[in-house]
């Protein structure tokens, strides 16, 4: 899951070597939760207009995580 994320950002972004994901423990709901990291001038391109590209690496990584019976969070730090 840690490359699916990382592989999805570094497609959008100028500076693909900033690209760092970090993952939490699963909380007691049993969610992982996946932060990703990228440099600051790369912001925009990862959220896009009005959280557009965000939500879409929320759904995709919801529906790989769904196919190994998981459950994923992303935030962009």
């Amino acid at each position: 899951m840690k490359e699916l994320l990382i592989s999805l950002a570094s497609g959008l972004v100028e500076n693909p070597e900033a690209v760092k994901v970090v993952v939490d423990e699963p909380t007691e709901d049993g969610v992982t939760v996946y932060h990703l990291h990228v440099a600051e001038n790369d912001m925009g391109r990862v959220i896009g207009k009005q959280g557009r590209i965000a939500n879409a690496i929320r759904v995709v990584m919801r529906a790989a995580a769904s196919r190994q019976n998981q459950n994923v969070s992303v935030e962009i730090d």
